[in-house]
């Protein structure tokens, strides 16, 4: 019993911290997209395919230092293609809502895109938080998980008496 709850403390804290993450990613995407609408006569879904492009950069960073950081690195190169191929993915799901509603209804008052680019984040962010978790920032095998978090010990013991001043 005590191991299922431990278990379930961890994905919440894993939802906790990937949605930190993902709100400022989402205010970002917000920002840039409205920004771009209002200096640039781009097309609606051009623009929102910029601001996504900001935002996943901007994620990345946020989920491999903040989210996923006691994840395995040992495969940066691998982690980033497939990073950047769930993202493109969710590119397409985030901004076909926005297309379907833009082209496919005629919703394109700037309130009506917002909230489609908005539901079309929410959508994708589905798809993201399953994807990442389960291919991109993998767990570490236990074995691997102890040893690191033991070097991490000592390498704060290590620390202690050198940062104490007299």
């Amino acid at each position: 019993m005590e191991r299922g709850s431990s278990g379930l403390r961890r994905l919440v804290h894993e939802v906790a911290k990937f949605g930190a993450v993902g709100g400022a990613g989402t205010l970002v995407n917000l920002g840039v997209f409205n920004l771009v609408r209002h200096v640039t006569d781009l097309q609606v879904v051009r623009a929102s395919v910029i601001a996504t492009v900001v935002a996943i950069i901007f994620n990345y960073f946020g989920f491999r230092y903040f989210t996923y950081r006691d994840r395995d690195r040992s495969r940066r190169t691998k982690e980033l293609t497939l990073f950047l191929l769930f993202s493109a993915i969710g590119l397409v799901i985030e901004n076909g809502v926005l297309y379907v509603a833009t082209y496919g209804f005629g919703w394109d008052s700037p309130l009506q895109s917002n909230i489609f680019k908005f539901l079309g984040i929410g959508v994708a962010t589905l798809f993201r938080f399953w994807s990442y978790r389960s291919w991109v920032f993998r767990t570490l095998p236990a074995r691997e998980a102890v040893a690191d978090a033991e070097s991490f010990l000592e390498a704060e013991a290590q620390e202690k008496p050198r940062s104490r001043v007299s």
